[in-house]
């Protein structure tokens, strides 16, 4: 399906890269999860506290001014057609952690997944009620 034809307007846009933001960090978690005993495995992330402040940013510009501005960061750049890339940075306390105690690293990686999911569900459901349909990510 192709994305940027449901963009109906700014807030639909942002929906639409929350949406894939959260399905580009389930990723990242998953892997944190699946490698955590290979030998050298570093733990990653994707910044969610800026990815949500830079849309907290856009979100306000939108309000002033009826216009969405995106603005790029050094792990976040946004593109044309509704594109966003996010580099997965090393989670210090995650790797912390993981070397002074696994079980608690991996219940931190699964709370995070959970989080990340509820927030997907959450994008998916405002989706549906604005388009009247769930678009689906490839």
């Amino acid at each position: 399906m192709n994305l940027p034809l449901l963009v109906t307007d700014n807030i639909t846009e942002l929906l639409i890269k929350i949406l894939k933001f959260t399905q580009m960090r389930q990723m990242v978690l998953t892997e944190n999860i699946d490698n955590f005993d290979r030998p050298g495995f570093v733990p990653k992330d994707l910044m969610a506290e800026e990815f949500s402040g830079l849309l907290n940013d856009a979100l306000n510009e939108h309000i002033q001014s009826r216009r969405l501005v995106l603005r790029d960061t050094e792990t976040i750049k946004f593109g044309v057609n509704g594109s966003i890339e996010v580099r997965p940075v090393e989670d210090r306390g995650a790797r912390k952690l993981l070397e002074e105690n696994p079980e608690e690293y991996l219940e931190l990686q699964l709370n995070k997944l959970f989080e990340n999911s509820i927030n997907e569900k959450m994008t998916k459901e405002l989706l549906k009620q604005k388009e009247g349909m769930i678009p689906i990510l490839e």
